[in-house]
C-alpha cells in the first residue's frame, strides 16, 4: 500500500481528497494536517511514502515544510506532491527548487491524482510535465551558465540530463541513447547523486539553469 498524508488547511479540502484516495485498492491515507509545522510533525511521526502539500497554509508555509521535509536525511524516502491553484505560480517553482516531486492543480481529475501518486514513487518523470516545463521555464534564464555544477558528470550523464529536462522518461532516454531502461535509472540515479538532488524536478531545473535546456525549445 501507498501510504499517504495530506497537509491542507481547508478541511473540505482534505475530506475531498481523502475520498477520492481511498478508493484506491493500493493507496491508504495515513493522516492529514492543517498547517505546514503539523505537516512536518506528521511526516516524522508517519513517514509517509507521499505527502500532498498545499502552498498556502498558516503557521507555516507548504514551501517552508516542503524545504524542511526534503532537507531531512531520514526522510528522504518520502516524495511530496505540491496542490496548487494556479499552475503557474513562482511558489510552486520554488517549492520544485526545494525538491518536491511536482505538482498539481487542486481540480485534478480523480484517476490523474491516483496517477500522480503513483508516479513519483516509481521515480519516472514529472507530473504534467508539459506544465511544469513551462514553469521552469518561466522562473529560470536558460542562459548557459553554471557548468561547474556539472563537473563530476560523465558525457553520456551529461546526455541523459540533457533528457531528463526535456521530461523524458528513463524508458524513453533508454531508447533514445540505445541502452536499457535499467541503465538509464542508474545513470540519473548517479546524476542526483554527484549533483546532491533529492528530486527529478531538481533536474529538470538544473539542465535549464546551466543552458542543456532552452524554453525556446518546446
Amino acid at each position: 500500500m501507498i501510504q499517504v498524508l495530506i497537509a491542507d488547511d481547508q478541511p473540505l479540502v482534505r475530506a475531498g481528497l481523502r475520498a477520492l484516495l481511498d478508493n484506491s485498492d493500493d493507496i491508504e491515507v495515513v493522516a492529514e494536517a492543517q498547517d505546514g509545522a503539523a505537516a512536518v510533525q506528521a511526516t516524522k511521526a508517519f513517514r509517509p511514502d507521499v505527502v500532498l502539500m498545499d502552498i498556502r497554509m498558516p503557521v507555516l508555509d507548504g514551501l517552508q515544510a516542503t524545504a524542511q521535509i526534503t532537507a531531512d536525511k531520514s526522510l528522504g524516502d518520502v516524495r511530496v506532491i505540491i496542490l496548487t491553484t494556479f499552475a503557474m505560480d513562482q511558489y510552486v517553482f520554488e517549492a520544485l527548487h526545494a525538491g518536491a516531486s511536482g505538482f498539481l492543480v487542486k481540480d485534478v481529475e480523480p484517476d490523474e491524482l491516483r496517477r500522480a501518486v503513483s508516479t513519483v514513487i516509481r521515480g519516472d518523470g514529472l507530473l504534467a510535465p508539459s506544465v511544469t516545463r513551462r514553469l521552469i521555464a518561466q522562473f529560470t534564464r536558460g542562459e548557459s551558465g553554471g557548468s561547474d555544477r556539472l563537473v563530476g558528470l560523465t558525457a553520456r550523464e551529461r546526455d541523459v540530463l540533457s533528457l531528463v529536462g526535456e521530461g523524458l522518461s528513463n524508458a524513453q532516454i533508454a531508447e533514445k541513447l540505445g541502452m536499457s531502461p535499467a541503465t538509464a535509472k542508474t545513470h540519473v540515479g548517479r546524476i542526483m547523486t554527484k549533483t546532491d538532488a533529492h528530486e527529478r524536478a531538481q533536474l529538470v531545473i538544473l539542465a535549464y539553469e546551466v543552458g542543456l535546456v532552452r524554453p525556446g525549445w518546446l
